[in-house]
Order: structure tokens, then C-alpha cells, then sequence
């Protein structure tokens, strides 16, 4: 599902946030991606979603090339990945329900296919009866169960997750990992980006773990950072 051959990421400036990272996630695996802040676990992240651009080497997501994918075809791609923020990022000015139809309609999904789809992911988050309220009278639990269920909403193939519980006390962490390990259970291939050792050290998933731009373990559970 992910592959990454020889990749390096340089920025203007000569910052070089990666360096000749090379490994193999298969489809409908689930790991943690760890590391002290600045060791490049955004910029692999963001590599993975075509936000930035490899300076070297070759990216591939589901078998295709995304370091020579047109532009065009960066939103089609962008589908099969489901994000979530580590803050959420949900709009205020809207009702759960139409947060997590966005990423539908955006797609141009028809009305009844949204409600059936966006009424599944909430049901699956366990918000179904708060799809009128505003994100905003929900807890900080609620609310990144609610960008989850945005997340998911497009039914994708790779989940990516950026320091999912990082605001969130360890009954309510917990309670978001087994979501998704149910997720993962299902197939879909999962990839969190954390720095709660804690919670890596709880759980029995392998470690992409990077040091200052490098990958120091690739899959091997035993490492903590």
C-alpha cells in the first residue's frame, strides 16, 4: 500500500527533513509512525498525501508513482485517503452531519447516497444521534470522533492519522485507538503518527520510528523511542 525507495525531501533553505527513507507497509497493515518532533514524521505524512513533493527517490501509494503525479490527479488519489488532525479541523459553522458530508460532496456524491454514507460513519463513531449539533457542544473526545467519521466517510482504502490523541486523556486515547483497530479489521491500511509512548508501548503494532530525517527501525516491534 505504501512504499517508499530511496526517498529524500530537502527544503529551500537546505533543511533536509528526509533522508534516503526506504520501507514497505503493506495493504491492511497498521503501524505507528514515532519520533521526536522535527525526526520528519509530517513531512513523510505529507509526502504520502501529495502535499509536498519528494526531492529523490519514488513514493508509491497502491502500486501508483505519486512523486510524478500530474496535478490533476492528486485530488482522485487524495479519495482513497482518509486524514485526521490531531485538532480536529472542523468548521464551526456547520452541523456535525454536513462536516462529515463534505468530503462527499466535494466528490459529488448524489443526496441520498450522503446521508446513507455520512449516517454509517457516524453510526460507526458512535455519534449518530448528535448529527445536528454543532461540533463545537461537543467534547474534545466528540470532536476528533467526528473527524474520524470524516475520515472515513469516503470508505478508504489508507488511513492516516497526525498525533490523533495528543489532546486527549488516556481513557478517551484509548477509546479512539480501538477505533481504529476496528477499522484496520476491516482492511483498511492505517498509519499513526504519534509521540505518546504510552500508548505505542500498550499496543501490539509495528514501528516506523525516524531520527532526525532517517528511518532507525522499519517494523521491528521492539524499539521504543
Amino acid at each position: 500500500m505504501i512504499q517508499f525507495d530511496q526517498v529524500s525531501k530537502r527544503y529551500p533553505g537546505g533543511h533536509e527533513a528526509l533522508n534516503k527513507l526506504s520501507f514497505h507497509m503493506p495493504p491492511g497493515d497498521m503501524r505507528f509512525l514515532t519520533g521526536h518532533s522535527g525526526a520528519g514524521k509530517s513531512t513523510l505524512l505529507k509526502l504520502i498525501m501529495v502535499m509536498e513533493r519528494a526531492t529523490s527517490g519514488q513514493v508509491l501509494i497502491g502500486g501508483r508513482n505519486v512523486s510524478k503525479l500530474p496535478a490533476r490527479k492528486i485530488p482522485e488519489l487524495r479519495r482513497d485517503i482518509g486524514v485526521v488532525f490531531q485538532n480536529h479541523q472542523l468548521l464551526f459553522d456547520r452541523s456535525v452531519f454536513d462536516n462529515v458530508a463534505l468530503p462527499l460532496i466535494i466528490a459529488g456524491y448524489g443526496h441520498r447516497d450522503v446521508g446513507r454514507r455520512v449516517r454509517a460513519a457516524l453510526d460507526k463513531v458512535g455519534l449518530l444521534d448528535k448529527e445536528k449539533l454543532n461540533p463545537i457542544t461537543l467534547s474534545g473526545g466528540e470532536q476528533q470522533r467526528v473527524g474520524i467519521a470524516r475520515a472515513v466517510v469516503n470508505k478508504p482504502a489508507l488511513l492516516l492519522a497526525d498525533e490523533p490523541t495528543g489532546n486527549l486523556d488516556p481513557q478517551l486515547s484509548a477509546e479512539i485507538m480501538r477505533l481504529f483497530e476496528q477499522f484496520n479489521q476491516v482492511g483498511v491500511t492505517v498509519l499513526i503518527a504519534t509521540h505518546d509512548l504510552s500508548l505505542i508501548a500498550r499496543m501490539p503494532y509495528k514501528l516506523l520510528s525516524l531520527r532526525n530525517g532517517q528511518l532507525v527501525n522499519a517494523g521491528g516491534g521492539d524499539e521504543r523511542e
